[in-house]
């Protein structure tokens, strides 16, 4: 499959305007898709799986299948919400497969003890670390990736992508209920001792700069080429 750079006009077309464009055959346009929803996808992905590099697979594996199955997408919901809940069951597949630590399950019930939640200790950054922005962004990164998964995940894609309750249950197949819930359990443990010192911070955490996101991009165009090779007529179909 051979692709052409899309031009700069097209980069102001709406997510549903470059789906169309991808459903009529212009396969470059999914590029635009990639790269406005990296950064989004691979906090998802790394809140579940808390590794750099298993997060990039399922980067690549959840934009290969949403390529695959783009006439499902129809703009029923928002595409960042599609893609970021194909990345979240590509990425609990994995980790259902053993392969990764798991966590315990824990409960939404607002009466029972926090347990783990209790158990969670952060220190306080020490000179140095106020000193220096990326310390400060470390430490947070640790502050998050403590947090048990069920909390973590809303707590990235509510505070870090600030995406909305209602989509963010969409992403997580969760009622919004917990979604508030857990949202509010990572804050009364986090925001104690840490946010109130970073703040703004808080938007640089678990970074994915333009070489990590021309990889996946250039993986997936891999794939995908790999896959129409495997197709009579030299194309899949998106």
């Amino acid at each position: 499959m051979i692709v052409a750079q899309p031009s700069a006009a097209e980069y102001g077309l709406s997510d549903d305007e470059v789906v169309n464009r991808v459903l009529g055959g212009d396969t470059a346009m999914f590029e635009l898709l990639m790269r406005r929803y990296n950064q989004l996808v691979y906090r998802a992905a790394r809140a579940i799986l808390r590794e750099d590099t298993e997060a990039e697979d399922v980067m690549q594996e959840a934009y290969v299948r949403a390529y695959q199955n783009l006439r499902q997408f129809a703009g029923r919901s928002k595409f960042s919400t599609w893609i970021c809940r194909i990345a979240i069951n590509e990425a609990l597949k994995r980790r259902r497969r053993g392969s990764l630590y798991q966590e315990p399950p824990m409960s939404d019930d607002e009466d029972r003890p926090m347990g783990q939640m209790d158990q969670f200790v952060s220190p306080a950054p020490d000179p140095e670390q106020q000193a220096s922005s990326e310390e400060t962004r470390r430490l947070l990164e640790n502050a998050i990736e403590a947090l048990p998964e069920m909390y973590r995940a809303v707590f990235v894609l509510r505070e870090v992508e600030d995406l909305d309750t209602q989509n963010t249950a969409l992403a997580l197949d969760i009622a919004e209920d917990a979604v508030k819930t857990r949202l509010r359990r990572a804050r009364v443990t986090l925001r104690k001792y840490l946010f109130a010192r970073i703040g703004a911070s808080r938007k640089e955490v678990f970074p994915f700069p333009a070489p990590r996101c021309d990889r996946v991009v250039t993986g997936v165009f891999k794939r995908l080429t790999e896959l129409a090779a495997e197709i009579p007529g030299g194309q899949p179909e998106a």
